[in-house]
């Protein structure tokens, strides 16, 4: 199976992607902000921590995967903001269609397509961000493809939006929002922003975690889930 890691500076620790080592699997993950996990720590997500050696396949038959690519069903012109309902709360997002398009296209298409319903947040670091997407639950999952990277602006500041994923042109279906502003490399891109729900942000974030298969506290005792998510268009 094919494990999306991403490495970053020791300082950073572990990113938020992950992958299998087959084109058909792939797992997405972020750094783990500054944890104390060296490099040499670092640990492939395509793994549970209580099964090194289970993998996940990422084909279409299993973890409600699609193998085809979204179609585009948003308008650039027009403005798309996404009403997340958790059972930790509501987490209100406004996304820049204008600025990415491919990937807000790509979260729109899923959300309506009920893949985010029930999937939980998977990997939460308080002061850094929560992590989720994943149908599997485990940081393997995605939606059976990946899509390349488009330009974008902005920083990882509290309430951002980005992608989670495997290295470049590797992204999926998962996705983390920043707890707090960190300086992370422009390497995930930014779609959007929370405009309202922050609290829920703050209690996922900061729910009591153990030791995740990043090597860091960051597997929620409580997982919060995602019931469904509303989108919005204008």
């Amino acid at each position: 199976m094919q494990k999306k890691i991403v490495f970053i500076l020791p300082i950073l620790a572990l990113l938020l992607s992950g992958c299998g080592t087959t084109s058909n699997s792939f797992e997405t993950s972020v750094p783990a902000g500054d944890t104390g996990i060296s490099l040499q720590d670092q640990v492939s997500q395509g793994a549970t921590s209580e099964n090194p050696d289970q993998s996940v396949s990422s084909d279409a038959s299993t973890n409600n995967k699609t193998s085809n690519m979204p179609e585009m069903i948003i308008d650039q012109n027009k403005t798309y903001t996404a009403i997340m309902h958790t059972t930790a709360g509501d987490i209100t997002l406004e996304l820049n269609a204008k600025a990415t398009p491919i990937t807000v296209n790509n979260f729109v298409w899923l959300a309506k397509k009920g893949f985010y319903d029930g999937v939980i947040f998977h990997r939460v670091i308080k002061d850094f961000m929560i992590q989720g997407g994943d149908p599997t639950g485990t940081g393997a999952g995605g939606p059976g493809y990946q899509f390349d990277d488009e330009p974008f602006t902005g920083e990882y500041s509290r309430g951002t939006i980005a992608m989670a994923n495997a290295g470049p042109n590797t992204n999926g279906s998962q996705f983390f929002i920043m707890h707090a502003d960190y300086p992370l490399p422009p390497n995930y891109v930014i779609f959007g922003k929370t405009t309202k729900g922050m609290e829920a942000v703050d209690k996922i974030a900061t729910a009591q975690t153990t030791i995740g298969g990043d090597g860091a506290m960051s597997k929620p005792v409580n997982p919060v889930s995602i019931t469904s998510i509303e989108i919005i268009e204008k």
